[in-house]
């Protein structure tokens, strides 16, 4: 494959022409199925885009491997090594390595978060940010002006969909377990649902067991199968129904199947399948760096990938110089254990008793083999302290690694992002931590490249008061305003498949401070909260359940234009007439204040040109 970075495809190459390359760090071979350009007539160097599939197999004897789950029981070849296969997508500069940098931008459910997370390009009008082809979906370039190689690969083995990255893994016959699979409609996807496909096909219909329950703290109910009058049933070994057919699940309400599980796959292969393909690529495409990101599960992924040793390949080399892992909390990922279920994601009413969060938590834990660890920056908003244990993360200065919070923001920040409430009691928060993230990836890119330490980390601690219990925030009156009452406790992992009613004990986690708006003192302070429009927090409430978290949504309440229109709200926070008097002024504080973020290295120049014609137009 040491030809692959001098290749260009010409657009007559036929879409199932196939290349088959030596095997390396157990990729058997990478078989190219079409080669394209990619982002015709954007401003920066040609780049080509390489759609492929990667073959692998591993030994379940190699001590590289042992801490695979299921692994040494899955089916094996002549040569007793367990096979997969995997889809692989590179952007890559059309002459040759470009940068030399790599980076790896690992899939979320199988989707591709740089085009929206760093390039802020927009969803194209009837296509997909899965399938990039045009300079739109290059969005502002910033990965590819930077001349990095984009790859993109399948580890989730469940992952179904048009432009959606998955990978083939072995299933193990011949073993049955009762698990849980907790149904929700109306949170993380629409309301309607009538049907629900479970995660494994079911063994034993006959001791199916059914509960559903309003609140996460209520009692659950249990719904009656049988005669006389049954309220739910079995489509076929892999789906159910509610009955009378036509009956919708209820929104936002926790139905519980506990059932006997049978076939298990052997999702942890996900993570060598991401050792091997890097370390592969590195090898034999004139790599000479890698980087890591990314996004919430993705994020978690990346730190359960250090802390099973993952970032030292079967040679002994390191996988990846550096990572940049955002919104992941304190967590890890549901991937490595029989009846896996890698796309759950714990909050205080989805998902809640699932394993995310076990120890280690701390980077001084986490990172604790110097001699292959990667340099590792973690970013969070405010929705991961108050949802997902972030402040566990943290336990002082660590020389090879950095933790931020970025102020004032919630999980699913990007460009993009929708201000209106959805199914929460408030405004969603629409601020991007973009600008921050692509501050951090050219921090982290110069540390690895050039040994340049990044800006120390900023994050509440209670050592300097900036940190406290979620419990203690006093947050503004604002009428019509209906805030949370406390965070999501995070416990030690627990029994998923027979959960407790609550957290037994409690981590002890922080939250940041607020100042008199509301605001974020710990952090990183982007514009939006250092010059703040309004009240912007990463914790919000279901309307219809005013009791529980919004799953991890924000709020951002704008403040009144004039004094008059704020007495008349009777909102106690001054208005922007009062705190700056003129556009003008508003405009002049937003320039210096992105100014001192640039000078700190936490934001580029480029980014403090864009807010600032923002704040343009935001009056």
């Amino acid at each position: 494959m040491k030809n692959l970075s001098l290749r260009v495809a010409a657009p007559a190459v036929a879409a199932l022409a196939l290349y088959v390359f030596p095997a390396t760090a157990r990729i058997t071979r990478l078989v190219i199925q079409r080669e394209t350009p990619f982002a015709a007539g954007a401003p920066f160097a040609p780049y080509v885009r390489i759609d492929a599939v990667a073959y692998g197999e591993l030994d379940p004897a190699d001590p590289a491997n042992a801490g695979i789950a299921l692994l040494n029981q899955a089916p094996r070849n002549a040569q007793g090594r367990v096979e997969y296969d995997t889809d692989v997508t590179i952007l890559r500069p059309a002459a040759g390595p470009g940068s030399g940098v790599l980076l790896y931008d690992v899939t979320n459910r199988g989707n591709k978060f740089v085009p929206s997370w760093l390039n802020d390009a927009r969803e194209p009008h009837g296509t997909s940010l899965n399938d990039p082809k045009t300079a739109e979906d290059a969005g502002t370039g910033y990965v590819f002006h930077r001349g990095m190689t984009l790859v993109w690969s399948g580890w989730q083995p469940e992952i179904r969909g048009a432009g959606l990255m998955s990978i083939r893994v072995p299933v193990v016959p011949g073993i049955v377990q009762r698990i849980r699979d907790e149904i929700q409609v109306g949170t993380r996807g629409p309301e309607g649902a009538m049907r629900v496909t479970l995660p494994y096909p079911i063994a034993d219909m006959d001791t199916a067991r059914l509960t559903v329950r309003r609140r996460e703290q209520d009692s659950p109910t249990a719904l009656p199968r049988g005669a006389p009058d049954p309220a739910w049933g079995f489509v076929d070994r892999q789906t159910i129904q509610l009955l009378p057919i036509g009956t919708a699940f209820t929104p936002r309400a926790i139905y519980d199947l506990s059932y006997e599980a049978t076939e298990p796959t052997v999702d942890g292969i996900g993570f060598a399948a991401t050792r091997d393909l890097v370390a592969y690529l590195r090898t034999e495409a004139g790599i000479t760096h890698t980087l890591g990101f990314g996004v919430s599960l993705s994020g978690r992924f990346l730190r359960h990938f250090i802390d099973l040793g993952m970032n030292r390949d079967e040679a002994g080399h390191r996988v990846f110089d550096g990572v940049l892992s955002h919104i992941a909390g304190a967590g890890k990922v549901f991937a490595n254990e029989a009846f896996a279920m890698p796309g759950r994601t714990a909050t205080q009413h989805e998902d809640r008793f699932y394993p995310e969060n076990w120890p280690p938590y701390d980077q001084h834990a986490l990172l604790r083999r110097p001699e292959t660890d990667p340099l590792l920056i973690e970013s969070n908003t405010s929705t991961e302290y108050w949802q997902k244990g972030a402040s566990l993360i943290d336990a002082g200065p660590l020389p090879n690694a950095r933790v931020y919070l970025i102020a004032g923001t919630q999980h699913g920040g990007h460009f993009g992002t929708a201000g209106t409430p959805g199914y929460c009691a408030n405004p969603r928060n629409p601020a991007s931590a973009g600008p921050a993230l692509r501050a951090m990836l050219a921090n982290l890119q110069e540390w690895v490249l050039h040994g340049v330490l990044p800006p120390d980390s900023l994050v509440p601690r209670a050592a300097d008061e900036t940190g406290i219990l979620p419990a203690t925030i006093r947050m503004p009156a604002v009428p019509g305003t209906v805030w949370a009452a406390q965070g999501n406790p995070v416990g030690s992992p627990v029994n998923w498949r027979d959960p407790p009613s609550d957290v037994a004990a409690p981590l002890p986690t922080l939250v940041s401070a607020v100042d008199v708006d509301g605001n974020e003192i710990a952090g990183i302070h982007l514009p939006h909260v250092s010059v703040p429009l309004g009240t912007s927090t990463g914790v919000n409430v279901y309307r219809d359940l005013p009791g529980e978290l919004c799953d991890r949504d924000g709020i951002f309440l704008p403040f009144a234009k004039t004094k008059a229109e704020r007495d008349a709200a009777h909102d106690l926070r001054p208005s922007l007439e009062e705190r700056y008097g003129t556009p003008a002024e508003y405009v002049r504080r937003v320039h210096d204040a992105a100014a001192t973020l640039v000078r700190a290295r936490l934001l580029l120049p480029e980014d403090a040109d864009a807010l600032v014609a923002t704040a343009h137009r935001a009056w």
